[in-house]
């Protein structure tokens, strides 16, 4: 079978949010603010994973006004670089320090154990101590319905996709789409592109203008800038904007976009740093509690595709819609979920196939 590609420590960020004992926490000083980081692994774009984040943070300074002060840290790169910037926001005293990208989870451990007294938040991570939380979104969500959109939208029948890492995340996000769009028109297509890289704008619009090659004419993307939409644009396909609504950069292009929402988890867990109510734990939150959100849809867009859309959106708010429901088959012809069965979160959170309609086999 599938080897894994997350060790069985990624199954707990399972259910939306729970609790767990809570631990002595410092206050900030009486009439001081609580003083919070942000690292962030690209530069602060127009629009992105970044920019979405960077919302997240501005949403918290409208929120709690004086009593918040933020500081970030733009465009670290993983690994040793992360370290150093984190360890460098602890110092200067950061009562709670939020990292948001996969590979700053190791780092953001190895910093936290040496900084007991502060918060840390590792955001897309699945590891966690005491200071440490996780927390993460349900994008799968929002590709799903997605996939409608671009399933009504193509002429070709055949989308593509620009991914950036075969982490279980990333194959959500390509599966629950390529069953979105299965989903009305079934005998669509799915052509991947693997870049090892999450920002790199250049190799996302060669990726994105390959694809176009290939008879492609919506594309979808799992990276950090807005190249995949500037190429559609370029080239008159369509295309899914990702992290942010991307019209300003692709107002031909966009059909939909999927955005992330992350100024009220912010709020309250600097809320919650302030006052000492702050525990480790995790958090796994879609459509439902308002971290994932499908809209902005483009011109081109019918209002009947807009309006089945957004039907659906509720009904995976709702819980009658699980993007992982059987009857699914893997691109090699087994089945993995049968019919009457859907997948658990446990096995959302490790998934390692390719379903049906997608082209190509995930990187090693």
């Amino acid at each position: 079978m599938y080897k894994n590609l997350v060790p069985a420590g990624a199954l707990a960020l399972a259910a939306v949010c729970f609790s767990l004992p809570v631990f002595s926490q410092p206050k900030p000083a009486a009439g001081e603010p609580v003083k919070a980081g942000f690292v962030y692994v690209s530069p602060i774009t127009e629009a992105g994973w970044t920019k979405q984040h960077d919302e997240g943070r501005k949403a918290v300074e409208a929120a709690l006004g004086a009593g918040v002060k933020t500081t970030f840290v733009e465009n670290v790169p993983e690994g040793a670089d992360a370290e150093r910037v984190i360890r460098d926001l602890a110092r200067q005293g950061n009562q709670i320090i939020f990292t948001p990208s996969f590979g700053y989870m190791e780092p953001t451990l190895k910093v936290a154990k040496e900084f007991p007294e502060v918060k840390f938040e590792s955001i897309t991570g699945y590891k966690t101590v005491d200071n440490v939380a996780a927390a993460n979104a349900r994008y799968y969500e929002g590709r799903y319905l997605a996939g409608i959109a671009a399933g009504r939208m193509t002429q070709t029948g055949v989308a593509g996709y620009v991914a950036g890492f075969p982490i279980p995340e990333v194959l959500q996000g390509i599966n629950a789409f390529t069953l979105g769009m299965r989903s009305v028109n079934p005998k669509a297509q799915v052509k991947v592109v693997w870049l090892n890289a999450w920002f790199d704008p250049p190799k996302e619009r060669d990726a994105a203008m390959a694809l176009f090659n290939q008879n492609v004419d919506v594309i979808a993307f799992h990276t950090g800038s807005t190249a995949v939409m500037t190429a559609a644009q370029e080239r008159g396909k369509l295309a899914v904007a990702y992290h942010s609504d991307m019209r300003k950069v692709a107002p031909d292009a966009q059909i939909v976009a999927v955005t992330h929402q992350w100024g009220d988890y912010y709020t309250r867990r600097i809320q919650a740093a302030a006052n000492g109510t702050w525990t480790s734990g995790k958090v796994w939150g879609g459509v439902k509690e308002g971290m994932i959100r499908v809209g902005d849809f483009g011109s081109k867009v019918p209002k009947a595709v807009q309006a089945e859309v957004l039907a659906r959106q509720k009904d995976i708010a709702s819980g009658k819609l699980r993007p992982f429901a059987g009857p699914i088959v893997d691109n090699e012809g087994r089945e993995v979920v049968p019919k009457g069965q859907a997948m658990t979160d446990e096995q959302i959170l490790t998934m390692n196939f390719l379903v049906s309609g997608v082209q190509g086999r995930i990187a090693k």
